[in-house]
């Protein structure tokens, strides 16, 4: 069987491709960056990488990375284009060393893959937030009057006859359920800042860990693949326990059907090329920490999968669909994003967190040893 050559195998590629030389001039490009940026081979090797992005760019700087720590960097939300192109579009950017010696660093432009996605999982936090009005003016305009129901049918309740009395005992407890619901959707309204410290997420999911096997996760495998040499979270240690002990109660319930075969995996990670923007900011951050929640559950259905962080988007019979949001509001609160992705068999959901300022000096002492 022959071979095709390389040339051919790179156009082949369904997205933009180029490879730019030490100086800055694009020496590759394939067919699916001649159809990005709307221009010839023959044009784009007459460029620099500088005439296809501002010198203050994120894409300059995962090149000029990417060379010098020879590893894959990422970014996502990148403006890039040409006057050709009649304005910019947002890609996401990988960047990859092809040798030391060369310096030529390949550049893959995916317009179609997390660029839209990681911005969706930054807006969970503005969609968790939006609650929060409306979460306030359920606590005034209804609880208040739910205080009253209650106590004139208790009032009621004893001059009743039995029949009666269980209506006006029907009206308590219902009263009592809105009440509940209202007090769950007031967390959303707390924008107080963060109480922050030093936080060894091991340590938190050690915590999560005990507290699921000795309730709801009792008879359900919990396997660990956790990087022991993560530094610190600057975070709050009592939320986090609470974001992790939804994710694995969600993942309990996702396999309940199934509790002698299915399995929940927990996994932690540094991810060093991980950047995202801050919204209304020129701010990029970077979230090496990745925390993963995986399950073998019957996942979650195609077109519920998008808005699993959306207030009031539930699969659960009964559910009120806050718990999630929730979820995105705390983790978005540290600065972070989670997202949720289909598996094989089952689902996991990711969590990216910022690592403790400072840390980076550690990690460095550590990699000498």
């Amino acid at each position: 069987m022959m071979l095709a050559p390389d040339h051919a195998i790179i156009d082949a590629l369904p997205n933009p491709l180029l490879v730019i030389k030490g100086d800055g001039k694009i020496s590759m490009a394939n067919s699916a960056a001649e159809d990005f940026f709307q221009t010839s081979k023959s044009v784009l090797l007459r460029h620099e990488l500088g005439d296809l992005a501002p010198f203050s760019s994120p894409l300059i700087h995962a090149v000029e990375q990417a060379r010098i720590t020879a590893s894959v960097i990422n970014e996502y939300a990148v403006s890039v284009g040409t006057p050709r192109l009649g304005g910019e579009r947002t890609v996401d950017v990988q960047t990859s060393l092809v040798n030391e010696e060369s310096a030529q660093v390949v550049i893959m432009l995916l317009h179609r893959s997390m660029a839209h996605k990681i911005d969706r999982q930054l807006t969970h936090r503005g969609a968790a937030r939006s609650v929060s009005g409306m979460a306030a003016m359920l606590a005034h305009e209804i609880k208040n009057p739910l205080s009253g129901i209650r106590g004139a049918a208790q009032l009621l309740e004893p001059g009743l006859d039995s029949e009666d009395r269980a209506l006006a005992r029907l009206i308590c407890v219902e009263t009592d359920r809105i009440r509940d619901l209202v007090d769950q959707m007031e967390v959303f309204s707390d924008d107080r800042p963060l109480e922050r410290k030093p936080v060894n997420i091991h340590v938190v999911l050690e915590r999560v860990k005990q507290i699921a096997l000795a309730g709801f996760a009792q008879g359900v495998g919990l396997r660990e693949e956790y990087d022991p040499s993560l530094p610190p979270v600057n975070g709050n240690h009592d939320q986090l326990v609470q974001v992790f002990l939804n994710l694995i109660k969600n993942a309990a319930e996702a396999i309940d059907t199934q509790p002698d075969t299915g399995e929940i995996v927990l996994t932690t990670a540094f991810r060093p090329g991980v950047r995202l923007s801050v919204p209304g900011t020129g701010e990029r951050i970077s979230v090496p920490l990745e925390v993963c929640v995986h399950d073998t559950g019957s996942g979650i259905a195609e077109d519920v999968r998008p808005h699993i962080f959306d207030p009031f988007i539930t699969t659960k019979p009964g559910g009120k669909g806050l718990g999630l949001a929730l979820v995105a509001k705390i983790i978005g609160d540290h600065g972070g994003v989670v997202e949720c992705a289909k598996r094989a068999r089952g689902t996991t959901f990711r969590v990216l967190l910022p690592m403790l300022k400072g840390s980076e000096g550690i990690l460095a002492e550590e990699g000498q040893k």
